[in-house]
């Protein structure tokens, strides 16, 4: 498995919105200031890691210590 997010794209529309996709689905819209500011970023950052990042679609690698932890006993899987 790949650690690199892949399989996002982003479109921006007529009126400066800007939605993100992953495998062909919407997974948000940015618009206005965070549609600016995500144009301004996608140049200098990795753009697979910057949507992953907006769209919480990525692993932030405390998954399993979060589920061990005592005030998440009731939440079992």
């Amino acid at each position: 498995m790949s650690s690199q997010p892949s399989g996002f794209a982003y479109t921006t529309a007529d009126n400066g919105d800007v939605v993100i996709s992953h495998h062909g689905r919407s997974a948000t819209t940015l618009r206005r200031g965070a549609a600016r500011k995500f144009r301004e970023d996608v140049e200098a950052a990795d753009p697979q890691e910057l949507m992953a990042r907006l769209t919480g679609n990525y692993k932030r690698g405390n998954e399993r210590t979060a589920k061990n932890h005592p005030r998440n006993g009731g939440r079992r899987s």
